[in-house]
């Protein structure tokens, strides 16, 4: 009876709805944006320039990795100096850092709004399958968020933050460019890991297939490559890690397109009986 009266709602009618769930949204983020603001010093000193630290876990692990293969090229040594050149550049990166810490911790909330909003749309059986959605996509966006800040990051400051064309150049980090990659590091990770479930709804409508993605495994895999590329610093050791998560979600995409055709198989030869 709903989806009856979804189909029969008109176009505008169909906007308003849209916006009631951006405007919820929207609250939402905001809410946690002011959270985080009125926070700063956990979320810049503990969170933020964490990474840049040597005694960051992920930079102490990866220093007693280097000395069990006898190398110092893994020990962190990010001793660079983070400045501010504009005169309202601590507040309007305080500000956006706000509203991205905002986004991230509501990206449930705002996933369950584009749920809803969707959800009227699908059968009742679709539904039902459905279910796990909101949560799935939640804890791998949470998933990806964590690899980009304990993984990738602390990659990034340590071998952007101290490489040198000459010892006389010293490097002084302006606080909006550190910013700025930590940001991009942080959201484009959490965006990728949300590949399996991307690959689950082309699956249900129908775009892709389970031989599809196995006929295109190697290209997929060089077009991970390069997404590596675009989101490391440029060494093969940070390439590797970044590469082996996202491979592994592709091959998890491949077993959940399986079961998204297996299941409307079953749907269909069940339709067909009747």
């Amino acid at each position: 009876m709903e989806n009856k009266k979804e189909k029969e709602m008109s176009f505008l009618e169909h906007i308003e709805v849209f916006r009631g769930h951006l405007i919820k949204s929207v609250i939402s983020i905001l809410i946690f944006g002011i959270i985080a603001f009125i926070f700063r010093d956990i979320v810049f000193d503990k969170i933020i320039l964490a990474p840049k630290s040597e005694n960051f876990i992920t930079n102490r692990l990866f220093c007693e990795l280097g000395k069990l293969i006898n190398t110092d090229l893994l020990c962190s040594t990010t001793n660079f100096q983070i400045i501010n050149i504009n005169l309202a550049g601590q507040l309007s990166t305080h500000i956006k850092v706000s509203l991205m810490f905002g986004f991230v911790l509501a990206f449930p909330y705002v996933f369950y709004q584009v749920w809803s909003f969707i959800k009227p749309a699908l059968k009742k059986s679709e539904i039902k399958k459905s279910r796990g959605a909101v949560f799935s996509a939640s804890i791998l966006f949470s998933l990806g968020a964590l690899f980009g800040y304990y993984i990738i990051t602390p990659l990034s400051v340590q071998f952007l933050g101290t490489y040198s064309v000459s010892d006389i150049v010293l490097n002084k980090i302006n606080l909006d460019s550190y910013i700025q990659t930590f940001s991009s590091v942080i959201i484009s990770t959490a965006v990728v890991f949300e590949l399996p479930v991307l690959i689950y709804f082309l699956s249900k409508i129908g775009l892709i297939t389970p031989s599809f993605l196995k006929k295109y495994r190697k290209h997929a895999f060089v077009l991970i490559l390069i997404v590596a590329a675009i989101i490391t610093p440029p060494d093969i050791f940070s390439q590797i890690v970044v590469s082996i998560p996202l491979v592994l979600l592709y091959e998890l995409g491949i077993f959940i397109s399986k079961r998204v055709l297996r299941n409307k198989e079953k749907l269909d030869l069940k339709n067909y009986q009747i």
